[in-house]
């Protein structure tokens, strides 16, 4: 079955940035696109036919959105539905049988569009999120994927490689970290302890991109090992020329309980790129 892309539109310009990327991949992969519509009715009082006029109001809505959706990739099979409710749990409930969720960043002061829609979407989707804002893609190339040695990274790191190859980027393997500050080592037997740490997490590093020059003899890859800044800033700073920027959904910290990693929602708030949450869903480790 060829599953669809998921599209949440609403009528923010990201929204529409995001609905034109969705309809290009989808034309490309040739796959079909569902453009979905939330209207959140639950606190609204049903006041002379108000909540049918917002239902109608979003049925003209999508059908306007499927029309101009339909001129960006005319060969795209599309779908529509106006759902009730909240965005962020009508989009997550679709992505257990998407391809992919695309959404609009939204904007990113606190409590606004991209907390309520974006981050949730992201949390607890079972599929990768594309999350896109209003970003001048011109002179952009590259694609970036942020690494740590948990196995969501791994993952992030072979859909990133599948997405370089198929676009015939380059692909940036970013490994950041901060070394401990000089406090730390007091008390520990004289080595040279921040080489130690520093050749660890290049083996990590290493470890992660093993096997891609076999499995994509054409794809260039460069791996960066940043021990001077946190590992937000730095996939921040390297998406912001980078055609596409891919994280996984959760790192290899403490908080396992968190839906959504603290370098992924940090990301998704100062959105620099097009950027892909991979494997919303938990990894199980085994035994």
């Amino acid at each position: 079955m060829n599953e669809a892309i998921v599209v949440g539109v609403n009528d923010s310009p990201s929204s529409e940035a995001a609905m034109g990327w969705a309809m290009h991949r989808a034309a490309v992969l040739k796959q079909p696109v569902q453009l979905v519509h939330a209207v959140d009715d639950r606190w609204v009082y049903d006041a002379v036919g108000y909540n049918e006029w917002i239902r109608e109001s979003g049925i003209n809505f999508l059908a306007a959105a499927k029309d101009r959706a339909a001129k960006m990739e005319p060969t795209v099979n599309i779908t529509t539905d106006l759902v009730s409710g909240g965005a962020g749990y009508a989009l997550g409930k679709r992505s257990k049988k998407a391809a992919m969720v695309v959404i609009g960043s939204g904007h990113g002061w606190a409590g606004g569009s991209l907390t309520d829609r974006a981050l949730q979407v992201a949390a607890v989707a079972r599929c990768p999120v594309a999350v896109i804002g209003e970003h001048d893609m011109t002179h952009r190339k590259g694609i970036v994927v942020g690494v740590d040695g948990s196995e969501e990274a791994t993952q992030a790191v072979a859909f990133a490689a599948a997405e370089a190859d198929r676009q015939g980027q380059e692909l940036t393997v970013l490994h950041a970290f901060l070394t401990p500050e000089p406090w730390v080592t007091r008390g520990v037997p004289h080595t040279n302890y921040f080489e130690v740490i520093t050749e660890e997490e290049r083996v990590v590093l290493a470890e992660t991109v093993a096997g891609l020059a076999d499995k994509y003899p054409d794809l260039v890859v460069h791996q960066v090992l940043d021990t001077h800044t946190r590992p937000a800033e730095a996939l921040l700073a390297a998406g912001a020329t980078a055609q596409l920027l891919v994280v996984g959904s959760r790192g290899r910290g403490s908080f396992k309980r968190l839906l959504l990693g603290s370098t992924a929602h940090a990301v998704l708030t100062k959105l620099p790129c097009p950027t892909i949450i991979t494997r919303i869903s938990a990894v199980k480790h085994s035994d």
